[in-house]
C-alpha cells in the first residue's frame, strides 16, 4: 500500500512541477513528457483517486483498530497477542488435564468395579451352596445306614444259619416235628388270624394277622417302623425260605456209613439255604431303621406323602437321594440360581452318587448270579441219573 502511494505522488509531482516552474524546452536527447497529455488521460486520475481513498479507508480502519486495542497501558498489540494465545493455550492445557484425571478417575472406578463383581465371582463359586451341604448328609446318611444295614442282616443271617443247620438250642435240633411245633407256636402267639381262632388253636386275633406270610412285611414303606417290624420281616423270610428245617443228623447216625453220605448232601442243602436265606436277609437289614433323619430328609418325605419318621433306612436314604433331584421343587428352585462352579460341584455329586449305586447293583448282581447258577447245579444234578444198574467192581489185590 506504501509503494502505491509513493508511485501515485512521484507521477503527480513530475506533472505539477512541469507545469508551474515552466521548465525548459527539451532537448533532443532528453525524454519529453506532455503534461496537458498527460492531465487529459482521466482513468490514471481516476486510478489514483481510487487508490488515495482506499489509503484513507485503511488509515481509517487501522486507527479504529489501534483505538480499540487501546494505548499500549497493557502493552503493545504484540504483546497482549502473544499473552492472549498464551493463555488460551494453558486453559488448552488445562482441559487436556483435567480430561486426563477424569479419565483415569473413570477407569480406576471400572476397574474397581470389575474387581469387586469379580471377587463376587470368585466368592459365590467357593462358598459353599444349601444344596452341597444337603447332598453331603444324605451321603454320609446312606454310607452310615450301609454299615447298619450289613451289621443287621450279618446277625440274621448268623441264626438263620445255625436254624438251617438245626445247630443246638435251634428248632429241629431233637428233630423235625420239632421244628413244626415251632413255627406253629410262632404263628399262633405273633400273628393268629380268625380261622386259627375259630378252630380253636388258643390264640387270640392279632393286630397283625398272617403278617408272617404277606409280602409287605418285607418291603413296606422303606423303613420299618419298629423292632417288632423288623421280627415280622424274619418271620416272612423264614417262611419264605424255609420254614422247617430237617433234623440234624447226631450221634450214630453221623458216624455210620449212611450218616456220612447223608452229611454230605445234608451240607449241600444247607449251603443253598443259606445263600437263599442270607440274600433276604440283607433285604431285612436294608430296610431296617439305622440312621437319624436331617430335617430336610424329614420334610422330603412329607412332602411325598410318605408317613413321617425321624429315623431311616438304608433303602430309604438311598430313595431320598435318588429321587430328590427328580421332584423336590425346593432343590429344584435352588439350581436356577446355582452359579456354574456350584453347578459342576453338584454334577460331581449325582455322578459320585450314580456309581454308588452302580457298585451296589453289581454287588447284588454278583448275588443273583450266584443264586442262578445254584439252581443250575441243582436242575443239571437233579436231572442226572444212570441209565442201567452198575454192578460194584471188585478190586483184586496185589501180591
Amino acid at each position: 500500500m506504501k509503494k502505491l502511494k509513493l508511485a501515485g505522488s512521484t507521477a503527480i509531482g513530475i506533472v505539477i512541477g512541469a507545469v508551474v516552474f515552466n521548465s525548459l524546452p527539451a532537448f533532443a536527447d532528453l525524454p519529453v513528457i506532455d503534461p496537458a497529455s498527460i492531465l487529459q488521460e482521466t482513468g490514471i486520475l481516476n486510478v489514483l483517486n481510487t487508490i488515495n481513498g482506499i489509503e484513507s479507508d485503511v488509515s481509517k480502519y487501522t486507527n479504529e483498530i489501534f483505538g480499540a486495542l487501546g494505548d499500549n497501558t497493557y502493552g503493545t498489540v504484540q504483546q497482549l497477542l502473544q499473552e492472549g494465545f498464551t493463555q488460551n493455550a494453558n486453559y488448552a492445557k488445562a482441559q487436556v488435564g483435567a480430561q486426563q484425571q477424569i479419565t483415569d478417575a473413570s477407569n480406576m472406578a471400572m476397574a474397581r468395579f470389575h474387581r469387586d463383581m469379580r471377587n463376587a465371582q470368585i466368592r459365590d463359586e467357593q462358598t459353599v451352596s444349601p444344596n452341597a451341604c444337603t447332598a453331603l448328609d444324605g451321603g454320609v446318611s446312606t454310607q452310615a445306614a450301609a454299615v447298619q444295614a450289613y451289621d443287621v442282616a450279618w446277625t440274621i443271617g448268623q441264626i438263620h444259619d445255625q436254624r438251617g443247620e438245626a445247630g443246638p438250642g435251634m428248632p429241629s435240633y431233637y428233630g423235625q416235628a420239632q421244628g413244626v411245633a415251632s413255627m406253629a407256636n410262632e404263628h399262633l402267639s405273633n400273628y393268629c388270624d380268625q380261622n386259627d381262632v375259630a378252630a380253636g388253636l388258643g390264640c387270640t386275633l392279632s393286630m397283625t394277622p398272617d403278617a408272617d406270610q404277606q409280602f409287605a412285611s418285607l418291603f413296606g414303606s422303606g423303613t420299618y417302623t419298629s423292632q417288632t417290624a423288623v421280627n415280622t420281616a424274619k418271620d416272612y423270610a423264614i417262611n419264605l425260605i424255609e420254614p422247617v428245617a430237617p433234623a440234624a443228623l447226631r450221634g450214630d447216625q453221623l458216624a455210620s456209613t449212611q450218616g456220612q453220605d447223608a452229611a454230605v448232601r445234608r451240607r449241600s442243602f444247607n449251603a443253598r439255604m443259606s445263600l437263599a436265606q442270607n440274600y433276604v436277609d440283607q433285604i431285612i437289614g436294608m430296610n431296617s431303621p439305622s440312621v437319624p433323619l436331617t430335617a430336610q430328609q424329614q420334610q422330603y418325605l412329607q412332602d411325598m406323602g410318605l408317613p413321617a419318621q425321624q429315623t431311616g433306612s438304608w433303602f430309604q436314604a438311598l430313595q431320598i437321594e435318588a429321587e430328590r433331584r427328580i421332584s423336590d421343587v425346593n432343590w429344584a428352585a435352588t439350581l436356577q440360581g446355582m452359579p456354574p462352579a456350584t453347578v459342576n460341584r453338584e454334577i460331581a455329586i449325582e455322578l459320585a452318587l450314580n456309581n454308588y449305586l452302580q457298585f451296589q447293583l453289581f454287588k447284588t448282581a454278583l448275588q443273583t448270579g450266584t443264586i442262578n447258577a445254584t439252581q443250575l447245579a441243582q436242575t443239571a444234578e437233579h436231572d442226572f441219573s444212570p441209565t442201567v444198574q452198575m454192578p460194584t467192581p471188585s478190586i483184586a489185590s496185589g501180591n
